[in-house]
């Protein structure tokens, strides 16, 4: 999410703004092992991990509790489709195929911006394009190994496409309410969580099996992966260069397959690593390229 600085705010060291950054890319990582380690449903954690995330930020941070509009609830809405999508696939596909497939966003970005934007494509675009396509179909190659966290590989890339998907609207959301409002993502978040908690309720209720552990693990799903998470980024992005922060968060989907391979023991085939590769160098030339051609621009990143 795009993140507006507030002059009010005490300023502070560019080395202690990039280990904000990194620690927010750190705390966003662990959302694929963590949600894989609850033994809620899918519904459940979506519903309550949101709604404590959503409280979260409301008392953490100033700008959450401003700014609501019509415009920051429609992007809220893109966001919670993101933000439930990204939990269904979790629970079907490896953590890796999930942010590797959301991290198409880009593709969909540049795809749909000439008509919701009126951004044209520029010729070096198509390079782009062509590379998340490229890292995009090698994800869906072959069959994937089945794991007791994964038990239906081919649905849950599905879902985490489709998440890719509702992230770029929800990135362009978040541009069009900057030029027309030029405030912080935060309300955006918060309505999105918000919304994702109650449309996910009624699938949630009843409860009928929950340990200790699983509320204690939604639990810091809401607070620290989310809540605490944008907190970090938050004051880091008020020093940190935009193309220096998007370059530190992709720490996010390189440790994002690691925690689970090392808590679940999911193994992503070479072909899935391959292609994550891929869609990542695609990213990171599409933030360069921008860097180059506009003006500094706040960078995003998971909504997770």
């Amino acid at each position: 999410m795009s993140v507006s600085p507030s002059g009010a705010d005490r300023r502070i060291s560019i080395g202690d703004a990039r280990i904000r950054v990194l620690a927010a890319a750190l705390l966003f990582s662990i959302g694929g092992a963590g949600i894989k380690a609850c033994q809620l449903t899918s519904w459940q954690v979506t519903s309550f991990r949101s709604g404590i995330a959503a409280i979260t930020l409301l008392l953490l941070m100033r700008e959450a509790r401003r700014g609501w509009g019509w415009r920051s609830a429609l992007v809220g809405v893109a966001y919670a489709v993101t933000v439930t999508l990204f939990v269904l696939a979790n629970k079907l596909t490896t953590s890796a195929n999930t942010i590797f497939l959301q991290s198409t966003a880009p593709l969909y970005v540049l795809v749909l911006s000439p008509w919701l934007l009126r951004e044209r494509i520029r010729a070096r675009d198509v390079l782009v394009m062509a590379m998340v396509v490229l890292g995009m179909s090698l994800l869906f190659v072959g069959t994937e190994h089945p794991y007791a966290t994964a038990p239906d590989p081919f649905h849950g890339n599905v879902l985490a496409t489709l998440a890719g998907i509702s992230w770029a609207f929800t990135l362009m959301g978040l541009r069009w309410t900057g030029r027309k409002e030029g405030g912080s993502a935060a309300p955006s978040v918060v309505i999105g969580n918000l919304l994702a908690f109650f449309a996910a309720l009624p699938m949630a209720l009843p409860i009928q099996q929950a340990r200790p552990l699983d509320w204690a693990i939604v639990t810091g799903l809401g607070t620290i992966q989310i809540g605490i998470a944008y907190v970090f980024l938050t004051e880091g992005m008020r020093v940190v260069p935009a193309l220096e922060a998007s370059m530190l968060l992709l720490l996010e989907p390189v440790l994002n397959p690691i925690w689970s391979w090392l808590i679940h023991g999911e193994r992503p085939r070479v072909w899935s690593l391959v292609g994550g590769a891929i869609i990542l160098g695609g990213t990171i030339l599409k933030t360069w390229m921008d860097s180059r051609s506009h003006a500094p621009h706040r960078p995003v990143q998971s909504p997770k």
